[in-house]
C-alpha cells in the first residue's frame, strides 16, 4: 500500500491547495476510510476567506463517502471492504455530551475560542474529507453501512448538508399544520424546506434571490418561493399569512438580514430555527423581538452526526421520500479541486454542491 496520499491543505486565507500528505494509521478504535466521493461545504468557504479559523496545514472537508480500507485492532462489527458514510460530527459515544443527548457537542470547546464545536472534528480539528483518504475517530459511532442499493451520489448529502437542514425543522418543532419559511434556499436551506415538508409543515414558503434554486426548492418540497429581488419577503410572507406569521422560521445563510427577516416574520410564540454559520455579531432589533416579550424562541442547531443519524437520512432516500441527486450540479476530480473551490465558492454556473472524486 502507498505511504502518502493526496489531500486539500488550508496553506492560509486564500489558499487551499492540492498537496501531499502521508497516508494516517488508524488507531485501536478508529478506521481508515478510502475516499469515494466527497463535496465542498459552504463551511469550508468560510474556512478559505479566513473567516473560521483553523491551523494552516490542516485537510479540509467533513463529508465522506468511502470504502473501509483499514480498521482498528478494536473495532467490532465492520469488515474492510464495506461501503461507509460518517457524519461531519463525529461523536465519541461515551463524552458527557453525548451522554447528555447532545452529541453535536462532543468535546467541549472548539479551537481558537469558538466554544461549542467540539463534535466538528473533520477539517476542523483533524484532518477533513478532501483526500484519498480520511482516518475516522470512534468508528464504532460514526461509520454506517451504506445499503448496496443506494449510489454515492445519493448519500453525498446524508453527512452534512442533509442532516443539517433536516435538523432545522426538528430543533424548530415543526408539527402537522404548521407554516414554515426558509430564508436561503442553497444547499442546507433546501433540505431545511424539504425537512419541514416530511415533519408536516402544510405551508413551506423558500426565499432566494435565484431562479434555479427557487425552483428546485418547488421541487423538494416549498409550496410557495418568494424572489427577494421581487418583493420585500417579510411584507410578502405577513401578507400569505393574513398578518399572522409563520409558526417556524428557519435560518439557512448566516447573516444579519437573513437572521432579523426570520425574527421578523414569527407568530406571537414562534420559533426560530437558525442553522447559518455566522461571521459577524448579531444584532437583535427591539421591535422585532417584541422587546422580549412576545414569547418567541430562538434555537440554533450544530448538524447531528452518528451512525444511527445516519441511518435514518439513508431509509428517508432509500423509501424514495426525497432524492437528493439533482443537487449535485457539477462533478470536479480530486487533482482538480482547487478548480472546484474557485466555481464553488463564486457560485458560479448555477452551482448547488459539487461532487469530488478521488
Amino acid at each position: 500500500m502507498a505511504t502518502r496520499m493526496k489531500a486539500a491543505i488550508f496553506v492560509e486565507p486564500g489558499r487551499i491547495v492540492l498537496d501531499e500528505k502521508p497516508i494516517p494509521q488508524p488507531g485501536p478504535l478508529d478506521a481508515l476510510m478510502r475516499i469515494t466521493t466527497t463535496t465542498i461545504c459552504g463551511t469550508d468557504v468560510h474556512i478559505l476567506k479566513g473567516e473560521y479559523p483553523v491551523a494552516r496545514g490542516l485537510t479540509i472537508g467533513h463529508e465522506p463517502v468511502g470504502v473501509i480500507e483499514k480498521l482498528g485492532s478494536a473495532v467490532q462489527g465492520y469488515r474492510e471492504g464495506q461501503r461507509v458514510i460518517a457524519g461531519a460530527i463525529t461523536p465519541s459515544g461515551y463524552s458527557n455530551a453525548c451522554l447528555c443527548g447532545c452529541l453535536s457537542q462532543d468535546g467541549g470547546h472548539g479551537k481558537h475560542g469558538f466554544k461549542a464545536m467540539g463534535g466538528w472534528r473533520f477539517g476542523n480539528t483533524i484532518d477533513g474529507t478532501q483526500a484519498e483518504y480520511v482516518l475516522v475517530p470512534d468508528a464504532m459511532t460514526n461509520l454506517a453501512v451504506v445499503p448496496d442499493d443506494l449510489t454515492d451520489e445519493q448519500v453525498l448529502m446524508c453527512p452534512d448538508i442533509m442532516s443539517t437542514g433536516f435538523s432545522g425543522a426538528e430543533s424548530g418543532g415543526v408539527r402537522l399544520g404548521d407554516s414554515v419559511a426558509v430564508f436561503a434556499q442553497g444547499p442546507i436551506g433546501l433540505c431545511a424546506s424539504a425537512g419541514a415538508k416530511l415533519m408536516g409543515a402544510t405551508t413551506v414558503i423558500g426565499v432566494d434571490g435565484i431562479a434555479k434554486r427557487l425552483s428546485m426548492s418547488r421541487a423538494v418540497g416549498a409550496d410557495i418561493t418568494i424572489d427577494y429581488h421581487a418583493a420585500d419577503p417579510v411584507e410578502e410572507i405577513m401578507r400569505l399569512t393574513d398578518g399572522r406569521g409563520v409558526d417556524v422560521a428557519i435560518e439557512a445563510l448566516g447573516t444579519q438580514g437573513t437572521f432579523e427577516a426570520a425574527l421578523r416574520v414569527l407568530r406571537p410564540g414562534g420559533t426560530l430555527s437558525s442553522l447559518g454559520v455566522y461571521s459577524t455579531d448579531l444584532r437583535i432589533p427591539l421591535d422585532a423581538f417584541s422587546a422580549g416579550l412576545g414569547d418567541h424562541r430562538i434555537v440554533t442547531t450544530l448538524c447531528p452526526g452518528g451512525k444511527e443519524r445516519m441511518r435514518r437520512l439513508m431509509e428517508v432516500i432509500r423509501a424514495g421520500r426525497l432524492d437528493l441527486k439533482p443537487m449535485v450540479t457539477h462533478r470536479f476530480r480530486l487533482d482538480d479541486i482547487e478548480a472546484a473551490y474557485e466555481l464553488f465558492s463564486n457560485q458560479r454556473d448555477g452551482v448547488l454542491k459539487v461532487a469530488i472524486t478521488p
